[in-house]
């Protein structure tokens, strides 16, 4: 072999060690780890369902809590919109690659703690009226995700309950939450329009946050003789699910709930979004932006399923017998 070809032998050789070498430090370098906050009103005992179906949706996506993203999870435990401001600065401080939020007010405190982390609304009423984006196309900023707009939700509820309650004339409206907050003046706004087309009187009666606030406010409705009942309210509501289930079965109120978690906590009814179904579109919008999408150029979804649930058992508990066509329309009947 010529002198030539010694050459070329041993520049190829150092070629390959080079890349060896490369592809060894490569390997050795730790995948990077992306922080994913969550910031939340209510507590994790209220999210921990909704959580669970988040976390396994990402797996399914490959990402993998421990080996390339992380939670940093912070819950203002109902103590109201200053609480969750202080959560978002927090997040904030600590660079957090995205933002999870749940209900208006949460992203409201993120928008305002941040306008660059990418924000992703898992839920929250109308984004738009809020101030959160420019529109549901084209959100614009650091802000997309799903919401839970849908104002004919309410008019559905009160046309089921009064299919079911015959001789329904007032209508208690329990507010489990924060009264004041923007979620529950929504609520409200579309309750009162729905109630005057169907013809129902409305009785208000706000739980405030006092401990004994929810038994005082069922005692109100059956004192002033509503004949059923809906609660109204925030993520919140959701942590006091049995509590608000067993009220209305002590006082024998028919009662219709926005998610069927209320009726597996042994509720009547329920007629609503399918509230699991948002969380796991939240963990797509988070797959979306780690992958290198913009916030901005992600359009913001309105829900697509919804579900009709009936608990034949709590029926029997207050003595109610649910007509034969209502049944029909249910998604699932509980026997």
């Amino acid at each position: 072999m010529n002198g030539a070809g010694h050459v070329n032998i041993k520049i190829a050789t150092v070629v390959i060690v080079a890349m060896l070498v490369f592809v060894h430090r490569a390997e050795a370098q730790p995948a990077k780890i992306y922080r994913i906050g969550y910031l939340d009103g209510s507590s994790l005992s209220g999210t921990a369902p909704f959580l669970e179906v988040f976390r396994e949706r990402l797996r399914e996506l490959g990402w993998v809590d421990g080996k390339n993203i992380a939670f940093e999870s912070r819950f203002a435990e109902r103590k109201g919109r200053e609480r969750l401001k202080e959560l978002a600065a927090e997040l904030v401080q600590l660079k957090v690659d995205i933002i999870v939020t749940r209900a208006t007010e949460g992203a409201l405190a993120a928008k305002q703690a941040t306008s660059t982390i990418p924000i992703v609304m898992a839920s929250g009423g109308d984004p738009i009226e809020a101030g959160l984006i420019k529109s549901l196309a084209q959100p614009g900023g650091n802000i997309t995700g799903t919401v839970t707009l849908v104002h004919e939700l309410n008019t559905k509820r009160l046309e089921v309950i009064r299919d079911v309650v015959t001789k329904l004339k007032l209508m208690a409206v329990v507010i489990a939450g924060d009264g004041a907050s923007v979620g529950v003046k929504r609520q409200i706004k579309e309750i009162d329009p729905a109630a005057q087309h169907l013809k129902l009187k409305l009785l208000y009666v706000d739980a405030g946050r006092e401990p004994k606030g929810l038994e005082n406010a069922f005692e109100t409705a059956k004192r002033q003789r509503a004949d059923a009942l809906t609660p109204i309210g925030g993520p919140g509501m959701f942590v006091e699910a049995k509590r608000i289930v067993a009220l209305a079965t002590k006082h024998q109120l028919p009662a219709i709930y926005n998610a069927r978690e209320f009726v597996d906590a042994g509720g009547l009814m329920s007629y609503g979004i399918d509230y699991s179904d948002q969380y796991r579109r939240a963990a797509y919008f988070v797959d979306r932006i780690l992958k290198g999408s913009k916030p901005a150029d992600l359009p913001v979804e309105l829900p697509t399923k919804y579900e009709f649930i009936i608990n034949l058992k709590a029926a029997k508990q207050i003595g109610l017998t649910i007509p034969p066509e209502v049944l029909a329309r249910a998604n699932r009947v509980i026997k």
